[in-house]
């Protein structure tokens, strides 16, 4: 694997309080309290739940990191978000919220105006500006082969009304998901992938957290799903920290490594800006 960096240096350090030390008339030595690490949400995407997390959450907690992987519930942005935002009051203290593909427009709509949120971390995800969909990111770049992957079934949504889920059909989802993975595991992805709400692609952005959230950005070179040139767009625009892998669109579990290198990353930067 071969990583390139930009912006702020990757670290695994584990980042300790300074302390303010104080001498007072009693000639005793006071310190400030250490700084509270964040705890980590992830928001998965579409085609994909949240154990495709497993492997980064399992390195985080390792360091020392509560960890939160929503079950992110791909019935449509507006609703996927709220639920998110409702995950995150539930959370105690300082997040640093994660999301990877369609999982990014989510982290950017639950992050809005929300103080407890000090820092954003898109993996291989859309991460768009107000009223900007999916489907406006991935028309702008051409090269998706998720147009032509995709299976879609009808049914009946609680209200009654009709709508329409998306799944990659399982002969193409390695190709168009998981191209670095050996074929029994992409096959299992397949089989236990859940599908997405088919308007919610078209769903535009309600708010751009990343305008005044600090973020972070993992490019996928070797995507299938989202175009690298996409990503790189969008890590310009939210002025990212970034950082490029050879890799598919399933990243999570293909260099979970370099994810959690990123996630930790953020973590770190965020406690030292408290």
């Amino acid at each position: 694997m071969r990583i390139n960096r930009t912006g702020a240096t990757l670290t695994a350090a584990v980042v300790l309080s300074a302390g303010t030390i104080a001498l007072g008339t009693s000639g005793a030595f006071a310190t400030d309290a250490p700084r509270q690490k964040p705890t980590i949400v992830l928001v998965h995407g579409a085609f994909a739940d949240s154990s495709a997390w497993s492997d980064v959450v399992q390195r985080l907690q390792a360091r020392g990191y509560k960890v939160v992987a929503a079950a992110n519930p791909l019935r449509g942005l507006a609703s996927d978000s709220a639920y998110v935002a409702e995950v995150l009051k539930g959370i105690p203290g300082p997040v640093v919220l994660a999301g990877h593909s369609y999982g990014g427009e989510v982290i950017t709509n639950a992050a809005a105006g929300s103080a407890q949120v000090k820092a954003l971390v898109y993996v291989a995800a859309i991460a768009p500006d107000t009223g900007e969909s999916a489907n406006d990111v991935l028309g702008r770049f051409p090269g998706s082969q998720l147009p032509e992957s995709l299976a879609t079934v009808p049914y009946t949504r609680a209200d009654g009304t009709a709508g329409t889920d998306l799944s990659i059909k399982p002969d193409k989802f390695r190709q168009a998901f998981a191209g670095d993975l050996p074929a029994w595991k992409a096959s299992v992805l397949a089989a236990t992938q859940r599908p997405v709400e088919a308007s919610s692609l078209g769903d535009t952005s309600a708010a751009a957290a990343w305008r005044s959230i600090p973020s972070w950005y993992l490019v996928a070179k070797q995507d299938k799903a989202i175009p690298p040139a996409a990503q790189q767009f969008m890590a310009e625009r939210a002025q990212a920290h970034t950082v490029e892998v050879d890799s598919s669109h399933a990243v999570t579990v293909s260099h979970p490594k370099a994810v959690t290198d990123l996630i930790l990353d953020a973590a770190v930067q965020a406690a030292r800006a408290r």
